[in-house]
């Protein structure tokens, strides 16, 4: 495709249903009482999340549109600021599938700017080790790299989507994110604060030997405790059983620790909400992720289970690996 076509086809996704849309390539007359509130662009690495990044905004009622070339993101705002138009919210993604198109991304972002238009851009990262893994999962080619290793694909989109990344309003790192904690991260930061209901609070235990969560707001350790990981009949087993909590107590520490983490998760919690915070991630570190974090996490999701100004989630990231 040497020349962009003066009319371009491309499908549209808003809540869900899909319509296929032609729009000129020629600017027309912005109407000055447009509806147009807000314009997310989303960009970044192949692999990084932008598809879902789109199903958040989608979800929240987002006119949004994927793969469009940046060319193109001149026509859409021309329409949604035209006379007539009701759209109020929108989201576009911009990448390298776009190839030769894209280049033109960062005079169109700059263009956005200038014209003091409600527009934001998020910028989906990752580290390369993330990008190669997540690659390699769903055996797909990378764009850039069609008949050349995924590792210089990599290279390749890092060193043109640099310019991107410094001029994003919103980087988001999605290494070790799960997909809904990625959701989470980004309707958190991005969609509006209002009417967001109750805290979603995720209580998270885990192994420091496996590494840290990327993705908590908190993080105890709590390897202070007695591990019932030297304990032969004890270490087959897990958090869960009674005897393994009862081990971890029996010192008289634990109640100590409850005593104290306690009353200060009771004041933070609110805190949160007040300012604005949909979700809030707690993360409850031992050796292994598989006795004292988890019999903890496994606590502390009674104890906020009996609140009705959260809802919670217990997650134990490293209970099924080997002790």
């Amino acid at each position: 495709m040497g020349h962009l076509a003066r009319t371009l086809t491309w499908t549209v996704r808003r809540a869900r249903h899909h319509v296929v849309m032609a729009v000129s390539s020629t600017p027309t007359p912005a109407s000055t009482e447009s509806h147009l509130q807000d314009l997310v662009v989303i960009s970044g690495f192949s692999g990084a999340g932008k598809s879902t990044a789109m199903a958040v905004f989608e979800d929240a009622g987002y006119f949004c549109v994927d793969n469009l070339p940046p060319e193109m993101i001149r026509s859409l705002v021309e329409l949604f600021t035209h006379e007539g138009s009701k759209v109020e919210r929108a989201a576009v993604v911009s990448d390298v599938r776009g190839g030769e198109f894209f280049e033109p991304l960062e005079g169109v972002l700059d263009e956005l700017h200038q014209r003091e238009l409600p527009a934001r851009v998020l910028f989906l990262d990752a580290d390369d080790l993330t990008l190669m893994d997540r690659y390699k999962e769903t055996r797909r080619r990378h764009p850039l790299a069609p008949e050349s290793s995924i590792a210089s694909g990599i290279a390749a989109e890092r060193a043109m989507l640099g310019p991107i990344r410094e001029r994003s309003d919103f980087v988001i790192d999605s290494s070790g994110l799960k997909a809904s904690h990625l959701r989470r991260r980004i309707a958190d930061e991005l969609l509006p604060r209002h009417r967001r209901g109750r805290l979603a609070l995720t209580i998270q235990s885990f192994g420091f030997k496996h590494g840290p969560p990327r993705d908590a707001d908190l993080v105890f350790d709590v390897r202070f405790l007695p591990n019932p990981h030297y304990v032969p009949d004890l270490r087959p087993k897990t958090g869960l059983d009674p005897d393994v909590v009862a081990y971890v107590g029996r010192e008289g520490k634990l109640a100590d620790f409850y005593a104290l983490l306690e009353p200060l998760l009771d004041f933070l919690v609110p805190q949160y909400e007040e300012e604005g915070k949909a979700h809030l991630s707690v993360a409850i570190g031992c050796t292994g992720g598989r006795h004292r974090s988890v019999a903890i996490t496994e606590h502390l999701g009674r104890h906020f289970g009996e609140r009705d100004d959260v809802v919670v989630e217990i997650e134990h990231r490293d209970i099924g690996r080997r002790p």
